[in-house]
């Protein structure tokens, strides 16, 4: 009556999911009109003749990918936190949704593989057993790609907070040099070509070209990247651009606070390390105690 009931209960879900997945959602407003943009900007651009269009599987998974998208965007599924660590990555959303699904197909695959290498060893297992590891290890599959993906983006935005303490002091040179503010934000960003200042750098430049202000292109880079501090730093820019001193002076005292900052943080990095080397200790000595102990222990015992 068991199997009955979950089975049940998971054709009930599937079929609500399913339904679910095909009512469309309220569109997003902002997300039709970047839509529109795009569309717009790849047609004046045109064909691109330097680029050979994808084949074979290459092509089939970029279909599914933008068909994945469209089908998000629909929906009104923003992803906003996936999105930023794909672009902090610098990795498309299509390739990152086909290659989900293409993953969650091999586990629902998968799963019969392993209970049919179970049954040749000869445990015999009920039947609904190969439905219940397809769903599992597809379930699995499918969300593996998202934690290597925040892994990933949290290792990037910490690089990325140490170039910006280091990029602050930079244009705080700069201005103390009599630059202004524009022209330190953008010679500070090519003093190296890492991908940190890089991804600054083409952003002070796109400013220049749309005509919006620096610190608002800078905004909108940490919004696009998920980095507070970069959105924090566009907001302050804002607010003190026309007053070289009190830039400078902000700018410095940002840095400061953001190297005291990843100080504390290394410190309790190497602090958990030495707690958890300390645990590793603890339990070699005691596992070291028993064998010592054991064979005396195992004599008198034997004596009794």
């Amino acid at each position: 009556m068991t199997y009955e009931v979950l089975a049940g209960a998971l054709v009930g879900l599937g079929l609500f999911l399913l339904i679910r997945a095909l009512i469309p959602g309220r569109p997003d407003p902002m997300a039709a009109i970047a839509r529109i943009d795009a569309l717009r900007q790849h047609t004046s651009l045109g064909p691109q003749q330097d680029q050979a269009p994808p084949k074979g599987l290459a092509k089939l998974r970029e279909d599914l990918g933008a068909s994945m998208n469209d089908f998000y965007i629909r929906q009104g599924w923003q992803i906003r936190s996936l999105r930023a660590d794909l672009a902090i990555l610098d990795r498309s959303v299509e390739q990152f949704l086909a290659a989900k699904l293409l993953l969650a197909a091999l586990g629902i695959i998968f799963g019969p593989f392993v209970f049919a290498a179970v049954y040749v060893l000869g445990l015999h297992l009920t039947p609904t057993i190969p439905v219940w590891l397809a769903l599992l290890f597809g379930g699995v599959f499918f969300l593996l790609p998202d934690l290597e993906v925040k892994g990933q983006a949290a290792e990037k935005r910490r690089d990325f907070r140490r170039v910006l303490g280091a990029y602050l002091d930079l244009v705080a040179m700069n201005l103390a040099g009599g630059r202004g503010l524009p022209e330190a934000l953008m010679a500070a960003a090519e003093v190296s070509d890492g991908w940190a200042l890089r991804r600054i750098r083409d952003a002070l430049t796109d400013a220049r070209v749309t005509g919006i202000s620096q610190w608002n292109a800078l905004s909108q880079l940490g919004d696009a990247l998920d980095v507070d501090e970069l959105k924090d730093l566009g907001a302050a820019l804002a607010l003190v651009a026309e007053d070289g001193a009190k830039v400078r002076e902000s700018l410095a005292a940002r840095a400061e606070t953001m190297r005291h900052r990843e100080l504390s943080e290394i410190e309790g990095a190497a602090g958990a390390k030495s707690q958890s080397m300390l645990v590793a200790q603890m339990l070699l000595c005691a596992g070291f105690m028993v064998f010592l102990l054991y064979p005396a222990m195992a004599r008198v015992m034997g004596s009794i």
